[in-house]
């Protein structure tokens, strides 16, 4: 009977400990994602916007870097 009470509160110990490194570190690892979501849109903007320059500057470097990256020229 003792076992087991003692086995019961090692049990919700080791579950609270869970539920504080889980929540405690959940916050920081999605704030993580999120920074490097937002990092990839700007350099994906980034990346058009000068795509979009240079097609209109020059159309034939703009024909290359297309056939290069996506294996046809459409």
């Amino acid at each position: 009977m003792l076992r087991t009470v003692f086995m019961i509160g090692l049990f919700a110990m080791l579950g609270l400990f869970a539920l504080k490194l889980v929540f405690g570190i959940l916050p920081a690892l999605l704030g993580m994602i999120a920074y490097f979501v937002m990092l990839a849109v700007k350099i994906a903007l980034f990346g058009a916007a000068v795509y979009f320059v240079i097609r209109i500057v020059s159309p034939d470097t703009a024909r290359r870097f297309r056939s290069r990256w996506s294996g046809s020229a459409t």
